[in-house]
């Protein structure tokens, strides 16, 4: 009889170990050098840190819904010191966006004024939403697209010609590139298709964006001591620790950051060896999720 209930629960293990094997895990979290970890280690991480980039895959409701709870998560633990920042939202509409959020300007009005990606509704504006009930200080960091356009097409001279008011809401137009990181040099590969002068141009349009973000990650009327700044970005822009905050640490080499990165895979049980070291926590989702756009 002992032996018949062993050979039971021995039974009950393998079904139940049948059963898991056979979930499907939205996602998996990665550490920088593949371990799996949590979500609340990450949350943990991000305490004492001053900047935080979000590397997402746009159309990706996985890295939107962990945004949203990780904005939460931090307001739980910073407060009115967290400030949020925005690949998504251009410098020029920075009156805008502040507006809205203080209550002077209604939803209409808002989606009426801004220049408002096709997703907004479900995937910024349950963060911005958060905000705005939480009073917090909320950045709109990109250069408007218009302008990395026409230094892609005609090449850095085009922006002499801008008025100062413009050059204000952009990186300055000397700003350096340094064309031996390496996603850099991927862009090169990838406009050098393109024509003798694309891949130059196509990696200072990039750098470009990722110089105007680190500027006005870093020099905003919401930046103060104590502050912790949670920025939005699509992954490209700071994998590898590089892009804006290659940028950032020109300005302050000590800052206390913390890099999130975004990647598809197949099989999300093993991280990918090309994406280890991507960021310091690294969401790994199946690439047959469903996109939001």
């Amino acid at each position: 009889m002992k032996q018949l209930s062993i050979i039971l629960i021995l039974m009950c293990l393998f079904q139940t170990s049948q059963l898991f094997s056979q979930d499907k895990p939205a996602y998996v979290i990665y550490t920088a050098n593949g371990k799996k970890t949590t979500f609340e280690k990450l949350v943990e991480s991000t305490e004492n840190k001053e900047l935080v980039l979000f590397g997402e895959f746009h159309d990706n409701p996985i890295s939107h819904w962990l945004q949203l709870e990780l904005t939460k998560e931090m307001y739980a633990e910073a407060g009115s010191n967290l400030q949020l920042g925005f690949e998504m939202f251009e410098q020029d509409q920075q009156e805008l966006l502040s507006q809205y959020l203080l209550g002077n300007l209604t939803a209409k009005q808002f989606k009426d004024t801004m220049r408002l990606w096709p997703n907004y509704e479900t995937d910024y504006a349950p963060i911005i939403d958060f905000a705005k009930t939480n009073k917090l200080f909320c950045v709109a960091s990109n250069v408007q697209r218009k302008y990395a356009s026409l230094l892609f097409k005609k090449g850095r001279k085009a922006l002499d010609t801008l008025s100062l008011t413009i050059k204000s809401q952009m990186a300055p137009i000397d700003f350096i590139v340094d064309t031996t990181l390496s996603q850099y040099k991927e862009v090169y590969t990838m406009g050098g298709h393109m024509g003798v002068n694309m891949g130059k141009n196509m990696v200072e349009s990039q750098a470009f964006k990722d110089a105007t973000m680190a500027q006005f990650i870093m020099a905003n009327p919401g930046r103060k001591e104590g502050t912790v700044h949670l920025h939005f970005n699509g992954a490209f822009h700071s994998d590898f620790h590089q892009g804006i905050l290659w940028y950032v640490q020109q300005k302050q080499a000590n800052i206390r950051v913390l890099t999130i990165s975004t990647v598809t895979q197949e099989d999300v049980r093993k991280l990918d060896k090309e994406h280890l070291g991507r960021a310091d926590f690294i969401i790994c989702v199946p690439e047959s999720m469903t996109r939001t756009h």
